[in-house]
């Protein structure tokens, strides 16, 4: 197994500045030693053989620094031109667009990359990729619902369904994502419209996060919501009867099949731009797009890969096959400001 250097960030001046001495450690190596500095807000036990697979395959060793996206883009930040960064790995487009946005990423002009990654799930000028997709889907529980009255994210506004939606809340990138991309398809007015009639028939004021809706939807506590497929599949893989129980109960609906398709959105990454070993960091994400990559990073948070013909984990596709949304993911994340504020206005809380 590789030797890789493995840092944690987290809050607290004294963890800081263990982690500042950690980091600033990553470039004392000896002349023949390349490595990548990875900054990943993925902490999956499977993506150990990931960077093993890299290291064994180009010699390069895996520095990890895993915390929270938006920790380690505001470290990016931080260190400024000193970073030792070389790679940023995060979910949603929107924490992508924002580290974008910041001027944290430069873009990367790579054949590889361009030829295996399809068009909607990367920037079009290379500042970031995705490697793996989720859909946003409708989860319904199946003794109150039937599968054949749901078919659109805008059908939902139906007064039928009036306190029976259980929903995460507007400041989660997911719903955040979601919106932009409803944005993008009906413009301003409409968005509200629907973010208005959604909010209407929601069954209680929205907390907790996508597996707690999955949840509370088994216990009629609501009949429908919103959740990313990853988080009925770990339901489903759970070791512990009651997570089993919940799965069982629960059915999904790939929205707007008939028209422009389920929403989708990635992990992904990019180079930073301050990167140190340029030329390792995009060997990296070469790496990535493999199909012993793909299959990989997507077992890590039970994910649809990105790349035609890698084999899909067989509990996910046991619940389907359907047609995604080819909007751009940069869009929604272009979006995120203004979906916001149309959620705000909304009396999404």
């Amino acid at each position: 197994m590789a030797i890789r250097r493995r840092v944690f960030l987290a809050a607290g001046a004294a963890i800081v500045a263990v982690a500042v001495g950690q980091l600033a450690r990553f470039n004392l190596v000896s002349a023949n030693e390349q490595v990548v500095n990875l900054y990943s807000a993925r902490h999956y036990d499977t993506d150990n053989a990931l960077y093993d697979g890299f290291t064994k395959k180009t010699g390069i060793k895996v520095n990890l620094v895993e915390a929270e996206a938006d920790k380690l883009i505001e470290r990016i930040k931080s260190e400024g031109a000193n970073s030792p960064a070389d790679v940023l790995i995060t979910v949603d487009a929107g924490r992508l667009w924002r580290a974008q946005e910041a001027g944290l990423l430069r873009p990367v002009k790579s054949s590889v990359l361009e030829s295996t990654i399809p068009e909607n799930v990367r920037e079009p000028q290379g500042h970031w990729f995705g490697f793996t997709r989720r859909a946003r889907v409708i989860v319904y529980n199946k003794d109150q619902v039937k599968p054949a009255e749901l078919s659109t994210y805008e059908g939902l506004t139906d007064p039928k369904w009036k306190g029976r939606i259980v929903m995460r809340s507007s400041d989660n990138i997911y719903n955040q994502s979601l919106t932009g991309s409803v944005l993008a398809q009906h413009g301003a007015q409409k968005t509200e419209e629907w973010a208005r009639g959604l909010t209407a028939n929601f069954a209680r004021p929205p907390e907790g996060n996508d597996t707690a809706q999955i949840k509370a939807v088994a216990a009629g506590e609501g009949d429908l919501t919103l959740a990313n497929t990853y988080y009925l599949i770990r339901l489903a893989k759970s070791e512990k009867p009651e997570d089993q129980e919940v799965a069982k109960r629960v059915g999904i609906v790939f929205p707007n099949q008939s028209d422009r398709g389920t929403h989708i959105n990635i992990s992904g990454g990019g180079v930073v731009k301050t990167a140190p070993n340029r030329a390792a960091a995009i060997q990296f994400l070469e790496y990535l797009a493999s199909q012993e990559a793909q299959e990989l990073f997507a077992a890590g948070n039970n994910e649809y890969p990105v790349v035609a013909g890698v084999k899909v984990d067989p509990v996910l596709s046991a619940y389907g096959t359907f047609k995604e949304d080819k909007l751009n993911a940069a869009i929604y994340g272009k979006n995120n400001a203004e979906a916001l504020k149309i959620m705000d206005r909304a009396g999404w809380k």
